[in-house]
């Protein structure tokens, strides 16, 4: 059987070089839920299961001339429809482990900031999520990351950084955050805030405090609202990151926390008070780059904004806070999948074997404010 690996197929898009069809044979449902960007929907899972001999009359209208790749969840029934077009002389290959194996992929770039140091920042475009490497003088510190180790252990060989911090602007919704045991292989601090290190061995952040690295420094700012411990980090006024607190377009919504058990609060208490926070990061510098931890669709690094763009484009940030409070509460769109889990996996309250961590994150984030 053919397959093309999730990094294959990255770099192949990101290059645009014979960009392959790629064929996503699951339930338009799901589809529409979460797919990778340009990708078609032939919607014969069913068939696939149960009679491949009743796909054929739905694939043979393909395109004859390009590469075809395979996609489903997790790369089993794909398998079977590359198989069908292999017989229909098809040029197939499956998608390893499909959108399981999407969602691993991550890319990385530099973000333009007005630092004399170097940001780097990591997407995940299967899932939308953005995490951060700031190396300073050799030293180097990494934001909200992702439970895949080896690609934050990568980026520090590749600038030569020694790792001496971790930090998570908050405990995530929809995906496993990997800080605590990156933190723990290299003897670092974890930097994580009280109100959201419930169960978890980390060094607490306090609003105004201010961790140095290599020649700059961070404050820390505490914007509750997306959860009772989220943080913003202020990188020398030059680089803000938001985490889900303030995306470019949105703002993180109040609800997963309570939903979840692990908060005491209620929805539209928690939407006052983002609405407070969100105050106080408009009052940062204008060309400070707004850096969050999620954006929509497929993220190609670095995605950045200045505050000044955000403030311009972010309809959620022209509200009164009468009407930012009515509609973020009742604003309750799809929730991340098994978002639950993740979050009591994220404070501490739960653990998830290794080999089940993938699955448990398959899906989209869903942590924006709609």
């Amino acid at each position: 059987m053919q397959e093309i690996t999730p990094e294959e197929l990255s770099e192949q898009l990101r290059n645009d070089d014979d960009e392959p069809v790629i064929l996503d044979i699951r339930h338009e449902a799901d589809f529409e839920d979460w797919h990778i960007p340009g990708s078609i929907n032939v919607d014969i899972y069913e068939q696939l299961t149960d009679d491949p001999e009743q796909a054929k009359e739905a694939l043979s209208d393909l395109p004859r001339d390009e590469r075809i790749v395979t996609v489903c969840a997790a790369g089993v029934v794909s398998q079977t429809a590359t198989e069908v077009l292999q017989e229909l002389d098809y040029d197939a290959v499956t998608l390893t482990d499909g959108m399981n194996g999407w969602s691993r992929v991550h890319r990385h770039a530099e973000v333009p900031a007005d630092l004399e140091d170097t940001l780097i920042q990591i997407a995940r475009p299967g899932k939308g999520c953005l995490s951060h490497v700031l190396v300073s003088n050799g030293d180097a510190v990494v934001f909200d990351p992702s439970h895949y180790l080896d690609e934050y252990e990568a980026i520090l060989d590749e600038y030569d950084a020694e790792l001496v911090g971790m930090f998570d602007t908050h405990a995530h919704a929809d995906h496993v955050s990997g800080a605590a045991e990156l933190a723990d292989r290299h003897n670092v601090p974890y930097y994580l805030h009280s109100k959201d290190a419930l169960a978890v061995d980390a060094t607490p952040v306090e609003d105004g405090e201010t961790v140095s690295v290599g020649s700059l420094d961070i404050e820390v700012i505490h914007t509750p609202g997306h959860s009772e411990g989220s943080v913003s980090f202020d990188i020398d006024g030059a680089a803000l990151m938001t985490g889900d607190t303030l995306f470019h377009e949105s703002v993180g919504r109040v609800e997963l926390g309570v939903e979840a058990g692990i908060e005491d609060s209620d929805i539209e208490e928690n939407a006052a008070t983002l609405y407070e926070s969100l105050q106080r990061l408009l009052d940062r510098p204008n060309d400070a780059v707004v850096l969050p931890a999620h954006d929509p669709g497929s993220p190609e690094p670095p995605v950045t904004a200045t505050l000044a763009e955000v403030k311009g484009r972010n309809d959620d940030l022209g509200r009164d806070r009468e009407g930012f409070v009515r509609d973020l509460a009742a604003d309750i769109p799809d929730h991340p999948p098994n978002f639950e889990r993740v979050k009591r996996t994220n404070v501490g309250q739960e653990s998830v074997p290794t080999d089940e961590l993938a699955k448990l994150e398959l899906g989209p984030n869903n942590c924006a404010a709609e």
